[in-house]
């Protein structure tokens, strides 16, 4: 029985060996995930109040629309935590949003810049995680902007979503260089301008441009020049950064941190209680033994000391039932003796009547002879 259970077992091994590996192999990438975002700073990056993607669409009193800056410091050493990032708000806008189709213009547009840290060594479901939500959240009307040196910067599963392209110089200085930029060029829709002529002789503030007309085919690429920023071509000062969080809307929401019970505080909660059920369980389980070997015990004891009391008391019988024999005996022998005593009692009394009736009857006999 045993050899055919190690058989059935290498069988099973043998067949669902990729599986198996599979399997691992997710559980191991998982777990490291999760130790590389919590490395990170995942813990504190994702806490509590968690962020709501309602407030990202906000508008002013006038209906314009307010701008939203995430801020994630040294982002070139967190790329784990910034892609992480990026698949849950997206997934969460997919799960949040209604449906409204194609509308003119998008609800919310999210601008990704340093987007190469996004698929610096991605996996290849992330990459198709990534396009598939990109594809899909256009219907929530929700834009999205990635924003990064080079066009080949971004996965080709990416690249094919993306509808509108501004792109500014590219030299070709290298090799290496030479081959990106035909490469970006190879991105662009068929156009009557040079590219490559064109992209590497730009100059600061200018671009060239490919849109989607209105029935969604890509408009011929054109040079243009880019509005002068009216924003600070820079980081904001902390000063800056204070005042603005000190006068938000949004402060009171999420200025207070707290530490409510997370899915997984909970999971790990139920796995305790489990466990510890398990270990009543089994302290149940030997206390159970435990007593019905003390049952037992007691069991056979009070067994043992009936059976020494009904030894006793066939003893005590036997030995009553030889002295009830033994003063049968007796009295049944005094019964003789006595008998035998009042027989010669009987015999001496009739002897002694008889003597006398003989004495008696000899007298008369022999005084009547006398008289006469």
């Amino acid at each position: 029985m045993s050899l055919l259970i190690i058989i059935l077992i290498g069988v099973l091994l043998y067949l669902y060996w990729p599986t198996i590996q599979a399997w691992l192999a997710v559980k191991l990438l998982q777990r490291l995930q999760r130790r590389m975002t919590e490395a990170a700073g995942g813990e504190a990056f994702f806490g509590e109040p968690a962020l709501d993607v309602r407030d990202l669409m906000r508008v002013s009193p006038d209906g314009r629309g307010i701008i939203s800056a995430l801020e994630l410091a040294d982002i070139q050493s967190q790329g784990t935590l910034f892609s992480t990032f990026l698949m849950w708000l997206l997934a969460e806008l997919f799960e949040t949003l209604p449906e409204v189709g194609d509308p003119d213009k998008p609800t919310m547009v999210f601008f990704f810049d340093e987007a190469h840290l996004l698929f610096s060594g991605a996996s290849k479901a992330f990459l198709e995680a990534v396009g598939r939500t990109g594809r899909l959240i256009r219907s929530k009307g929700v834009g999205i902007v990635f924003i990064t040196q080079s066009p080949t910067d971004v996965p080709d599963e990416v690249l094919a979503q993306l509808g509108s392209r501004v792109q500014h110089a590219l030299r070709a200085h290298t090799p290496a260089d030479a081959a990106n930029l035909k490469k970006a060029v190879s991105t662009f829709p068929v156009s009557p301008v040079d590219l490559s002529r064109v992209l590497t002789s730009l100059g600061t503030g200018q671009a060239v441009v490919s849109v989607l007309d209105e029935k969604g085919r890509p408009a011929p690429v054109a040079p243009v020049v880019i509005n002068v920023p009216a924003a600070v071509m820079g980081p904001a000062q902390d000063g800056t950064i204070n005042q603005v969080l000190a006068s938000s809307p949004l402060k009171p929401k999420y200025a207070t941190s707290v530490d409510n019970e997370s899915a997984y505080e909970l999971l790990a909660q139920r796995v305790q209680a489990d466990a510890e059920a398990a270990e009543a369980a089994r302290a149940a389980e030997q206390a159970a033994k435990e007593q019905a070997k003390a049952d037992a015990a007691a069991q056979k004891a009070l067994e043992k000391e009936a059976a020494r009391q009904a030894a006793q008391r066939q003893k005590e019988a036997e030995r009553l039932e030889r002295e009830a024999v033994k003063e049968a005996q007796r009295r049944q022998r005094e019964a003789e003796k006595a008998a035998e005593r009042r027989q010669r009692e009987v015999e001496k009394t009739i002897g002694s009547v008889g003597r006398q009736i003989t004495r008696e009857i000899t007298r008369s006999i022999f005084g009547t002879l006398r008289r006469r």
